[in-house]
């Protein structure tokens, strides 16, 4: 029964919210130049609905409250949880270090 609850949230994961102050973060985010250096590959999906599991498909919401998770990004890479790169196709998504798939859910 409790898998039933958990279900929606880990396949809407992937709805983000970028904040202006760190303390306001579930997450700290770095964007790395090259692919290689990335821990997540990520693609930015135009509309909500295209949302689905944890591979890097990311929805950047207009409002706080319709957010799964609130990441701050942040100037060096030391100082973050998570490094993404932004791809251009939605193939290319994906996780590189799979050590840190469990931050985004």
């Amino acid at each position: 029964m409790v898998f039933m609850f958990l279900i929606p949230h880990i396949i809407c994961a992937q709805k983000i919210f970028p904040v202006k102050y760190q303390s306001e973060s579930d997450l700290k985010v770095f964007v790395v130049d090259y692919e290689s250096q990335a821990d997540l590959k990520v693609y930015k999906l135009q509309y909500m609905s295209q949302v689905k599991g944890n591979d890097g498909l990311w929805y950047f919401a207009k409002y706080k409250s319709e957010a799964d998770k609130k990441i701050y990004f942040v100037d060096y890479q030391s100082q973050s949880d998570l490094k993404i790169f932004f791809v251009k196709y939605k193939s290319q998504a994906g996780w590189r270090n799979k050590g840190k798939i469990h931050l985004m859910y």
